[in-house]
């Protein structure tokens, strides 16, 4: 792990905005140009055949890991196959460097409010948009080209911290959002020809991370062939044999009995066998160290090695297969003829993204112009208001009018959210947009947080002023929920309920408030607010998960009627034109 950490900081503080696209085969170099693994009218499996039949042992074994090290004698630099797309350009990951001409990129709901729009063509113009982001990104020589997105593991467990990085509990509704924004990501054209490789993960059957002494290192799912067909396999299957996703990722956890990570039947005899991946299959990050260190799959760490590759993995993001191949291949537990198979499926991804044309990259076009492009900003702000949901309104509290509730008091401890609403997975926004920025540009607004701690809400001390601000307000807006204190990877919930006191707030602000009381949840799993539906107090309930940079705009869209999500783009519009021409006849009058 340590070999791992220094190594991914090497290659961060030596990748540089600077750096040309081209990974290999610059045709100002006279050594390599001539060389067939460079010459774009051959086939490409001719020349992934070429190039491997050129690599020493040693450089095919530093090629199996994240951080592949340069080939230098062949001109081919160093490669960070790590990096993050998830819901936008993420910063997680070495594989991508925000500053610069790239201080930013949009940042998109979290996947979960994403998919609540159950809208594919959506779905499918935000993995377009993104892709647009990662590929100028990578023209400038911020990023990489292979992103580890979308998550499309099966929620099962509300309590799972990670519930925000999924579409949901439904196998066909992820199965669908898998499909649309992996061809978003990707292009949707020739499959030899991509524009991102993208990476459906964690496979499979992972919704457990760390939750009262059990960890996602040891757990084992207990799975039936059939649940594991018809639930947990049904958004992966959908990735590959109709997204034609560029790889798969295995996961940390055992799936009766054994690590995914080193099941034949699961990588070699599903995902290649009966799936036909066109692509590579990589590891959870550490989890081939994970295997050997804490789960004891195996007494050495070359039948460790041994077992994955001939399972069928083909790329490690750690740096175990770069330490122990060796061993395993000199120990006659692996060929070289292994090692080369599974750089055959790397480097041909690698070639389809025309990491090996040289100065003929397409996509060349897209630069800083196309990050954080007014379109894009658009595009988030759509996607939340398609994903925010309405759970309650009574006696038509909503929409809220400008000319009856002229000052709104906006409260709780997401009501000046910024980086809860982008959820995890996330990079540097363009911008933020509040919920009281939001709600300012319709009415004038009083905040007050209310709680003391954030989400945590310690202590109740402030509510007083709160209550104050309810009832001298025309409505009230109560922002509540959770945040990546409370969840996120590695952190389960024990509790479905508000953290700390944030009921105790919600209630005495609602018996406070003068006019409509609004609760406005953000959180990525589930809440129980039941509380609050059966308080005649509470007028209306929006869940709007973690909302993306543009969420306070889309919560107050809603809030006022600018947008309804539940009509049509045309009913929308529509329904502008007609409340534009009743502004102008209250005007005229």
């Amino acid at each position: 792990m340590l070999f791992f950490i220094l190594y991914s900081t090497i290659h961060l503080q030596t990748s540089s905005s600077q750096n040309p696209p081209s990974l290999a085969c610059d045709p100002s170099n006279g050594a390599t140009k001539a060389l067939p693994f460079c010459q774009t009218s051959l086939q490409i499996q001719a020349r992934v055949k070429d190039l491997i039949g050129r690599l020493t042992l040693q450089e095919k074994i530093r090629l199996l890991v994240n951080n592949a090290a340069p080939v230098e004698r062949l001109g081919i630099r160093r490669y960070e196959w790590w990096s993050e797309a998830l819901h936008g350009v993420s910063n997680v990951g070495p594989g991508t460097t925000f500053g610069g001409k790239f201080p930013g990129a949009t940042s998109f709901p979290q996947v979960i409010t994403t998919a609540a729009a159950f809208n594919s063509s959506l779905w499918e113009a935000i993995g377009r948009a993104v892709s647009d982001e990662a590929r100028a990104m990578y023209n400038g020589g911020a990023a990489g080209l292979t992103f580890w997105s979308p998550n499309v593991n099966i929620l099962r467990d509300p309590r799972w911290g990670r519930s925000q990085e999924t579409p949901g509990e439904d196998p066909r509704l992820v199965a669908q959002y898998a499909v649309s924004y992996v061809k978003g990501l990707q292009g949707a054209g020739n499959t030899n020809h991509l524009k991102l490789a993208a990476c459906c993960k964690h496979y499979t059957a992972y919704d457990l991370d760390d939750w009262k002494g059990f960890d996602r290192y040891h757990f084992d799912a207990k799975v039936s062939a059939q649940d594991l067909e018809d639930t947990y396999n049904v958004p992966f299957k959908a990735c590959v044999v109709e997204g034609k996703v560029a790889s798969v990722m295995c996961s940390y956890n055992k799936v009766n009995g054994k690590p995914t990570c080193a099941d034949p039947n699961l990588l070699r005899g599903t995902i290649r066998g009966q799936w036909r991946l066109n692509g590579y299959i990589v590891s959870d990050c550490d989890s081939v160290g994970v295997m050997f260190d804490q789960q004891h799959f195996t007494t050495k760490p070359e039948d460790t090695v041994a077992a994955t590759i001939k399972a069928g993995l083909d790329l490690d993001c750690g740096p175990f297969l770069a330490v122990h191949t060796e061993e395993a291949i000199r120990g006659g537990k692996l060929s070289e003829a292994d090692v080369n198979n599974a750089l055959s499926n790397t480097i041909t991804v690698q070639m389809r993204l025309g990491l090996f044309d040289g100065a003929k990259q397409p996509y060349s076009y897209l630069g800083p112009k196309d990050v954080c492009s007014s379109a894009h900003q658009q595009l988030a702000l759509q996607a939340a208001q398609e994903g925010i949901v309405l759970l309650k309104n009574t006696r038509r509290s909503l929409p809220l009018s400008p000319q009856r509730h002229r000052t709104i008091a906006v409260i709780g401890p997401n009501a000046d959210a910024t980086v809860t609403m982008i959820g995890n997975y996330a990079g540097v926004p363009c911008g933020y947009t509040t919920p009281v920025q939001g709600i300012t540009r319709y009415s004038k607004v009083v905040h007050q947080p209310g709680c003391v701690g954030g989400v945590a809400c310690t202590s109740n001390q402030n509510f007083e002023l709160a209550e104050i601000a309810a009832r001298h307000s025309d409505a009230t807006v109560i922002v509540a929920g959770l945040d990546q204190s409370v969840e996120r990877e590695a952190k389960d919930r024990e509790s479905l309920l508000l953290p700390g006191l944030q009921q105790e707030l919600v209630s005495r602000v609602a018996k406070a408030s003068r006019g409509p009381t609004v609760l406005v949840l953000m959180s990525g799993g589930p809440v129980d607010v039941s509380f609050a539906r059966d308080d005649h107090r509470v007028s209306a309930i929006l869940w709007a998960g973690y909302p993306g940079q543009a969420g306070g705009a889309a919560i107050a869209d809603i809030l006022f009627g600018a947008v309804n999500p539940g009509l049509s783009l045309q009913q929308q519009q529509q329904q502008q034109q007609q409340q534009q021409q009743q502004q102008q006849q209250q005007q005229q009058q």
